[in-house]
Formats: C-alpha cells, structure tokens, sequence
C-alpha cells in the first residue's frame, strides 16, 4: 500500500508544479531606429504577457536598446512613447533598458544630455545587458 502512495504522490507531483505556474524571463533586443521594429517588439512583448497569463504562468520582460534603437526611448524622438507608457503601466512585468554607452556617444555628438522617457532604466552597455541576462536564463528575441 505505501508503495502505491509513493508512486501516486510522484505521479501527481508535475501535476502540482504546473498548477502553481512556470516563471518565464524574456530579453528583446532593439537596435534598429524603426518604430515597426519597436512596435514588433512591444507587440511580442504583449503578446508573450496575455499568453502566458493565460497559461496561469509568470513572464518578466525587458527590451534592451543600444545603438540607433536608443532613440526609440528618447523623450523628444520616440514615436513609440505613449505606447511605451501605456504598457509599462498595463504590464507590471515589463522593463526598458537604454545603454549608457550609446548614450554618452550622442551626448559627445550633439553637445547635451539625452533625456530618456520616464520608463526607461540606464545600464552601464545593451549589449553587457543582453549578455547577463542570457546568462540569468532569459530567452532572447530579437524582432
């Protein structure tokens, strides 16, 4: 009888894990100053959230940008702000990293600060970003 127990209680046992739901941990990767490229990737990003919401599992979420692809944080240049704005308070899962390194670059080239819309976070490189978070067991998508 105990070994019928057992082996009920490990059958049961993947049962149990996926009822509680599975954290998943996304990086998408913009360096394109094109506001389709952004909106694919905000769209991925969405999409990602409400399935695996559905799934009854987690997703964090982060878009890293570098290169031309910083202008689509950039207050007075995205074209995607309020679409950047209105997710980051839709999806409390989501976050928007803008590199230093390209930053510094443009401020170099046009003499001032690059202000950044509120919801974008500064790391140090996009690209040293998109490596930790490989290594953290993020998957990368790159729309």
């Amino acid at each position: 009888m105990k070994r019928f127990a057992l082996a009920a209680a490990l059958a049961l046992a993947p049962l149990a894990a996926l009822a509680e739901g599975v954290a998943h941990k996304v990086a998408i990767h913009v360096d394109e100053n094109d506001p389709q490229v952004m909106n694919m990737a905000l769209n991925n990003a969405s999409n990602l959230a409400r399935y695996y919401e559905s799934q009854g599992d987690t997703v964090t979420i982060e878009l890293v940008t570098y290169g031309p692809g910083l202008n689509m944080l950039i207050a007075d240049k995205s074209p995607v702000a309020q679409r950047v704005s209105a997710m980051s308070l839709e999806l409390d899962n989501i976050s928007f990293s803008a590199c230093a390194n390209t930053m510094a670059g443009m401020k170099k080239k046009s003499g001032h600060d690059v202000a950044l819309l509120p919801e974008a976070n500064v790391v140090p490189s996009g690209v040293v970003r998109l490596i930790q978070l490989q290594e953290d067991g993020f998957a990368y998508i790159r729309p």
